[in-house]
């Protein structure tokens, strides 16, 4: 009984301390890597243009800047914590894209598929666009005011 009180109950009230700790942490992490990323995407779009392309991906004068904007403004919403589960369901979609567009020819197996970076940005967003922004978001604020 002592072990599943220092494994299991103990972390459990040191968890319920910090709630919003988990999800903080993760928005500011992926937010600010996709801010970038999408920022990187849209200094050089001709180059994204025709990387798209050569993925077989349709439209990809369309698409490319489309994925960068959602990138950069996702990135940086996901950092102040605006309109949270939207941009984490778009970024987990592009994620999905991702992973069927340019990883899916080198993924031999299980293991391919969720080392994959993308496969760990997904289900981050997935967790972000389930759960919300926490406490410490301007989603959380917007919510308090309109009640």
């Amino acid at each position: 009984m002592q072990l599943l009180n220092v494994l299991i109950l103990w972390p459990t009230r040191v968890a319920e301390q910090i709630p919003w700790l988990g999800v903080l942490v993760a928005r500011i992490i992926v937010g600010y890597t996709f801010m970038l990323s999408g920022w990187g995407k849209l200094q050089s779009l001709p180059n994204v243009i025709e990387f798209f392309t050569s993925l077989g991906i349709p439209a990809a004068h369309i698409l490319a800047p489309t994925v960068a904007g959602w990138e950069f403004v996702g990135g940086l919403f996901l950092l102040i914590g605006l309109f949270t589960r939207i941009m984490a369901g778009g970024l987990a979609v592009i994620m999905l894209v991702a992973i069927a567009s340019a990883k899916w020819m080198e993924i031999t197996d299980l293991y391919d598929l969720l080392s994959n970076p993308e496969a760990t940005y997904l289900a981050v967003f997935t967790w972000l666009a389930v759960s919300g922004a926490g406490v410490l978001s301007l989603d959380h604020l917007l919510l308090r005011r309109m009640k």
